[in-house]
């Protein structure tokens, strides 16, 4: 039961974004921007660092959203997400994405913790500058999204359908178009 009084039938961030939309609107920028703009690293990635993040964060709604985002846009789909967001340092990925992603572990507690170590060890992956920024903001965006959603306690589906449903209406029309309460329905 979410701590206040929310609109019925949005789940996780959406609840809380129906409710004060002039917010919404600045949050929804921010990840259409983080996850969907210029950035070399590709969506798909840029998602699963969201997912990443979120499940470090324990946020069940960012993390089944955010996986189901990247698992959309990633060749290997959801059994790589899956392996990536329990074990980087296991999973079949690069050594850029697995050093980026240590980075990204690293914000979840505090941006203190990210070492000059860490950013050496991300360029000598291949890493730029530019991927490790975009890394740490996304990471710490994330942990920003997730205690929006977990601090009010906004619902969250169990099911995998409304994941898959939210991953194929985001990828395809983004951020910035808030779904309506039909979209959530399937109406």
């Amino acid at each position: 039961m979410p701590h206040i009084d929310l609109p019925e039938g949005y789940p996780g961030i959406l609840g809380p974004m129906a409710f004060r939309p002039e917010t919404a609107a600045a949050l929804n920028e921010l990840a259409e921007v983080l996850l969907r703009g210029p950035s070399p690293l590709s969506r798909g990635e840029r998602e699963l660092i969201a997912a990443y993040v979120s499940r470090l964060n324990r946020c069940t709604f960012c993390h089944r959203s955010h996986a189901a985002f990247a698992a959309h846009q990633l060749d290997g789909g959801a059994e790589l997400v899956e392996a990536v967001t329990c074990d980087p340092d296991t999973a079949p990925i690069g050594a850029k994405l697995r050093a980026l992603l240590r980075i990204a572990s690293k914000v979840v507690p505090a941006g203190r913790n990210v070492t000059a170590a860490d950013v050496e060890a991300a360029r000598a992956a291949g890493a730029t500058d530019v991927e490790i920024h975009d890394t740490v903001l996304i990471a710490a965006a994330f942990c920003m999204f997730n205690r929006y959603v977990d601090g009010l306690d906004t619902w969250v589906p169990h099911d995998d359908e409304a994941y898959e449903a939210a991953a194929r209406r985001t990828v395809e029309r983004g951020y910035r178009v808030m779904p309506s309460l039909d979209d959530l329905l399937g109406a």
